[in-house]
């Protein structure tokens, strides 16, 4: 099989490290030696393990994609950036003809979509790239929409704990939020209680210390009227190869639709899942 050429998005973000050192040993792929990275950034390069890679601000990104694009054939880009660059950089994908993987949260989200579906190029867009919880929300999906309003009346709490750089709360938090509230919990985004305080996460939930820096642990805890039924839902994820495994699935996955010349055309994980 011909390699798929793989633009990486993010560095010197942690989790775009973790992917592209995992790309970089998959004999599947091609690891373009350039990744897209934040205007206050500094360095001109990227440089870990076996890595090396020209960091391109967005001053400097326009007049170098074309000759990257001239070496590289049929790029797919993956997107772990920052929310407030999620729809800029989608711009940049979709004017430059680069399907891209967006694993990045935030930003305007139905904006995000409707530009690619008018676009040339197909996206895959999930909150979560890691399969299991993916998994587990197409669970929560089937129960709300198959037994509505079970939870009615209940009391919720959401928790959850990310790395300290992690700016917006969780995307897969929100989405959760709309799966109880089909189930008849009333509860709204701005509730979930977001920590990112070290020492909380150590002394409190008891985070191991060589995960504080990458982590995401989520507590749904569930009450009734009368206090005397408890439902909790927790998933807690260390480090970061869960989100590079689903990751690279979703670019296999990607790949095939491209193949069959999609255009204009967003999936998601549970694609991914189902594909």
């Amino acid at each position: 099989m011909e390699k798929i050429n793989i633009m990486i998005n993010g560095l010197p973000g942690k989790v775009a490290e973790n992917i592209a050192y995992h790309i970089s040993k998959d004999d599947r792929f091609t690891l373009i030696p350039a990744s897209l990275t934040g205007p206050d950034i500094k360095d001109k390069f990227f440089k870990s393990k076996n890595l090396a890679i020209e960091l391109l601000t967005p001053d400097t990104r326009d007049e170098k994609i074309a000759s990257i694009q001239k070496q590289y054939k049929n790029i797919i880009a993956i997107d772990y950036t920052h929310p407030t660059a999620v729809n800029k950089n989608a711009k940049f994908y979709i004017k430059n003809n680069i399907p891209f993987v967006m694993g990045t949260t935030g930003g305007d989200r139905k904006k995000l979509i409707s530009d690619v579906m008018n676009s040339s190029i197909s996206a895959i867009i999930a909150p979560n790239m890691a399969k299991q919880i993916v998994g587990f929300q197409a669970m929560m999906e089937y129960a709300a929409k198959t037994f509505p309003d079970l939870f009615k009346g209940y009391n919720m709490e959401i928790n959850e704990s990310h790395q300290a750089h992690k700016a917006d709360t969780s995307g897969t938090a929100k989405a959760m939020v709309g799966y109880f509230n089909n189930l008849g919990v009333d509860f709204s985004v701005d509730q979930i209680k977001k920590e990112r305080n070290p020492e909380n996460q150590k002394s409190k939930w008891g985070i191991p210390e060589e995960h504080i820096g990458g982590h995401a642990w989520h507590t749904y805890t569930l009450v009734s009227p009368d206090k005397t039924t408890k439902f909790s839902f927790t998933h807690n994820i260390n480090g970061r190869d869960i989100y590079a495994n689903g990751t690279i699935d979703a670019v296999i996955y990607l790949h095939k639709k491209l193949q069959g010349l999609s255009k204009g055309e967003v999936f998601t994980m549970i694609d991914v899942l189902k594909g």
